[in-house]
């Protein structure tokens, strides 16, 4: 797994879910490229937001509790962590200030990609930086993730 920051990518909860709900589907298939060739970046905040929504009982019929735990385990082992400065966690970018988790743990990790099936994230102003794009996008263009 490559370290540099071009391959540093941070996923948004809804794609990590949506990725154990459907293996075969987009979100699957960007997490696995992620995992291949890049490496996924979570702060406390994003990876505990992963954790508490797919620990949610709506999931119990379609994920076991060993599958989440491993989901869970895999995605702590193989991430990049960052922690978050005090002067990126106080900037606000998006409509959804709980959705400014995600684009402060990217920039904190100067990582390249933030994927997400977000509206409230996929309209924020372009210029950070970081890339915000939803998976169908990550899987059409050549420089995600190779």
């Amino acid at each position: 797994m490559k370290a540099e920051a071009a391959n540093r990518v941070v996923i948004d909860t809804n794609v990590w879910i949506s990725a154990a709900l459907s293996k075969a589907g987009v979100p699957a298939q960007v997490v696995q490229r992620v995992l291949e060739f890049g490496m996924p970046v979570f702060s406390a905040a994003t990876f505990a937001e992963l954790e508490a929504r797919l620990w949610k009982p709506k999931f119990d019929r379609y994920l076991s509790m060993d599958l989440r735990r491993r989901i869970l385990h895999d995605a702590n082992a193989a991430a990049h962590w960052v922690d978050i400065p005090e002067s990126v966690a106080l900037q606000r970018y998006c409509r959804d200030a709980d959705d400014d988790k995600f684009i402060h743990t990217a920039l904190a990790a100067t990582a390249s990609w933030l994927v997400t099936g977000d509206q409230d994230l996929l309209v924020v102003r372009a210029d950070l930086g970081v890339r915000i794009i939803a998976p169908a996008e990550a899987l059409q263009l050549d420089d995600f993730c190779r």
